[in-house]
C-alpha cells in the first residue's frame, strides 16, 4: 500500500527535505546551471565571430571555418544551453515544491548522460566532421559521433523527466485529492510536452544513424526534415515555457506580489502542451511532398499558440497592478516606475518580456504563407531567432540565475551592480543586433551564408551597413555574457557567505473571494498528455503517410566543407 500522509506532515518534512537537498539536490541544480553558463560563454564567442565574419571585419581560417563555427554556435546556444538550464530549473522547482526524503541519483544519471552527449557532439563539430548547422539537414552528412551525441543529450533529458514524474506521482499518492504544487505542475507539464516533441528526434536519428554508419544506401531528405520540424518548433515552446515559469512564479517575488490566478496559469500551460507540437509544417511551406491542406492546418494551430501568450501577458500585467495597488501606487506610469528595475532578478526577465513582444509579432509574420515566402531564407529569420531565444529566454534565465545561484550556494551575489549593468547591456546589444538582422533580411541578405558580399556585387552593398550594426550589437552581447560569467563564477569562488541564507522562492497564487478556483480537470496532466499525443498524431499521420507513400529519392551523403 502507498504511504498516505496529510498536508501537515508534508509541511513538517519540508525542513528536513531542505537540508537533504542542500547536500544532494542543490549540487545537482548547480551542476546544470554552471554547465549552461560555460556553454553560453563559448556559444557567445562563436556568435560574435560570426557577426564579424559576415560584416567582412575578419576572415576565419580554414582550420576553423565559418560553417563549423555556425554549427557550434547554434547547437550550443539553441540546444545545449537552454536544455541544461531548463532541466536544472525544473529539478529545483519540483524538489522545492514537493518536500520529501529523496535521492537525486536519477537526476545525476540524467545530467551525466546529457553531458556525455554534449561532449560527443561538440567533439564532432570542432574536429570539422559535423558542420551541418543546428538543424542537421540531410543530405549534409555528419559523423556518427554527432548523431549519437544528440541522441544521448535527448535521452538524458528523458531521465531527468522520469525523476520529476516520479516525484509528482509520489505527491499524488501521499496527498490524495490535493493539487500538484504550481511550480511542479509547470515543470511537469513542460517536460511532458518535451517528451512528446523529442520523439521526432528519435525517429529522425533512427534514419540518420544507420545512414551515417554506411548501413543504408541513402536518406529520405523530405522525411527527415519533417521529423526535425516535428521537434524543431516545439523546441521553441520548451524554451518559452521555461521562461514562463520564471515570469509567472519568480518575478512576482521581487516586488512582493502574487500570481494573479492559479487556474489561468495552469490553463496557459495546458494549452501550450496541446498546441506546441502540431505546428511544425509552417517551417516547410516551400517543401514538396506535403499537401497544402496540412500546411494550412499547421498554420491555424500556430496562430492558436498566440492565445496562451496573450493570457500570459494579461496575468503578468494584472500581477504588476494588483501588487502596486496594494502598495498604494496608481496609474500606469507610476506602476512602471514602482517596479524593482534595479534588481537584476526582476530586470532580466522584464526586459526579456519587452523583447518578446517584438519576437511575437515577427512569429505571426513567419506563420503567414505569403509573408514567409519573402523572408524565410533571409536574415529576418536569424533576427527572429535571436529576439525570441536570445532575448526573452536567455535574458530571463540569466536574471533568474542571479537569484538561484546565491540560494543554492548560500553566498552573496558577487558584484550586484555589474549584474544589473549586464542585463541592460544584453538588452541593448540584442535590440541592436536583432533589429539590424531583421532589416537586412528585408533588404534580401541571405542566411546560412558565410560571405554575403557576393564578391563586391552592387546589390549586396545595400545590406552591408546592417551587417556592421549586427556585428556591433553582437559584440555588446558577447561583452554582456562575459559580465555574467564574472558574476556567476565570482559568486561561487569569492565565498562571501551571506548572514541570512538567500532564498529563491516561488510566489503563491492569489487567494480570496475574487480569485477563481482551479477546476480539478486542469490538474490531470496524464489525461492532457494523452490528448496532446492524439493531436500530434492527427496533425502528422497524414503528412508522414504522404511522405512514405511517395517515391523515395534516397540521397547519398554530402560534405560541402
Amino acid at each position: 500500500m502507498p504511504e498516505v500522509i496529510g498536508s501537515d506532515t508534508i509541511a513538517k518534512r519540508a525542513g528536513e527535505s531542505l537540508a537533504l537537498s542542500r547536500a544532494g539536490g542543490d549540487l545537482l541544480v548547480l551542476a546544470h546551471i554552471y554547465t549552461a553558463t560555460l556553454v553560453l560563454g563559448i556559444g557567445a564567442l562563436f556568435g560574435m565571430l560570426q557577426g564579424f565574419s559576415r560584416a567582412n571585419l575578419i576572415v576565419m581560417p580554414p582550420s576553423f571555418d565559418y560553417y563549423r563555427m555556425l554549427t557550434a554556435h547554434g547547437v550550443l546556444m539553441a540546444l545545449v544551453f537552454t536544455t541544461f538550464f531548463i532541466t536544472g530549473l525544473f529539478t529545483y522547482a519540483v524538489y522545492r515544491s514537493i518536500p520529501r526524503d529523496r535521492s537525486p541519483r536519477l537526476g545525476w544519471i540524467g545530467y551525466c548522460v546529457m553531458l556525455i552527449g554534449t561532449v560527443m557532439a561538440a567533439v564532432a563539430i570542432l574536429d570539422g566532421s559535423a558542420s551541418v548547422l543546428y538543424t542537421f539537414y540531410a543530405p549534409l552528412k555528419a559523423s556518427p559521433l554527432f548523431y549519437f551525441g544528440a541522441t544521448f543529450l535527448v535521452l538524458g533529458t528523458w531521465v531527468v523527466a522520469a525523476d520529476l514524474f516520479l516525484n509528482v506521482a509520489w505527491f499524488k499518492r501521499a496527498v490524495p485529492g490535493a493539487r500538484i504544487p504550481l511550480p511542479a505542475f509547470m515543470a511537469t507539464c513542460t517536460m511532458i510536452m518535451w517528451i512528446i516533441a523529442t520523439l521526432g528526434v528519435v525517429a529522425e536519428m533512427g534514419l540518420l544513424i544507420p545512414w551515417s554508419l554506411g548501413w543504408t544506401n541513402g536518406i529520405d531528405v523530405g522525411l527527415t526534415r519533417m521529423f526535425f520540424w516535428y521537434f524543431g518548433h516545439p523546441l521553441v515552446y520548451f524554451w518559452i515555457m521555461g521562461a514562463y515559469m520564471i515570469w509567472y512564479a519568480v518575478v512576482p517575488t521581487t516586488y512582493k506580489g502574487t500570481i494573479f490566478s492559479d487556474a489561468l496559469t495552469r490553463l496557459a500551460f495546458v494549452m501550450l502542451l496541446l498546441l506546441s507540437t502540431p505546428v511544425g509544417l509552417h517551417h516547410q511551406f516551400l517543401d514538396p511532398g506535403i499537401g497544402a491542406g496540412w500546411k494550412w492546418l499547421h498554420t491555424m494551430t500556430t496562430y492558436g499558440v498566440v492565445v496562451p501568450s496573450f493570457m500570459t501577458a494579461f496575468v503578468l500585467f494584472a500581477s504588476f497592478e494588483l501588487a502596486a495597488r496594494k502598495a498604494g501606487v496608481r496609474g500606469f506610469p507610476n506602476i512602471v516606475r514602482w517596479l524593482p528595475w534595479k534588481d537584476p532578478v526582476f530586470a532580466g526577465p522584464a526586459l526579456g518580456m519587452i523583447l518578446f513582444i517584438f519576437g511575437g509579432f515577427g512569429g505571426i509574420v513567419n506563420s503567414s504563407y505569403s509573408m514567409d515566402v519573402l523572408v524565410h531564407n533571409t536574415m529576418w529569420i536569424v533576427g527572429h531567432f535571436h529576439i525570441t531565444v536570445g532575448g526573452p529566454v536567455a535574458l530571463t534565465f540569466i536574471g533568474a540565475a542571479y537569484g538561484l545561484i546565491p540560494a543554492l550556494t548560500g553566498r552573496k551575489l558577487f558584484a550586484p551592480k555589474l549584474a544589473l549593468v549586464q542585463v541592460y547591456t544584453w538588452f541593448g546589444g540584442m535590440a541592436i543586433m536583432s533589429t539590424a538582422m531583421h532589416w537586412a533580411g528585408l533588404l534580401g541578405s541571405p542566411r546560412r551564408t558565410a560571405d554575403v558580399s557576393y564578391f563586391g556585387a552592387q546589390g549586396a552593398a545595400t545590406w552591408h551597413t546592417e551587417m556592421l550594426w549586427a556585428a556591433f550589437g553582437g559584440a555588446i552581447v558577447a561583452l554582456s555574457v562575459l559580465m555574467f560569467i564574472i558574476v556567476a563564477t565570482g559568486t561561487y569562488v569569492a565565498n562571501q557567505r551571506s548572514e541570512e541564507t538567500p532564498q529563491f522562492e516561488f510566489a503563491p497564487a492569489r487567494t480570496g473571494d475574487d480569485a477563481t478556483s482551479t477546476p480539478p480537470a486542469l490538474d490531470r496532466l496524464g489525461h492532457w498528455g494523452l490528448l496532446a499525443i492524439a493531436l500530434a498524431v492527427l496533425a502528422y499521420a497524414g503528412p508522414v503517410a504522404q511522405q512514405i507513400q511517395a517515391h523515395a529519392y534516397l540521397a547519398p551523403g554530402m560534405r560541402t566543407w
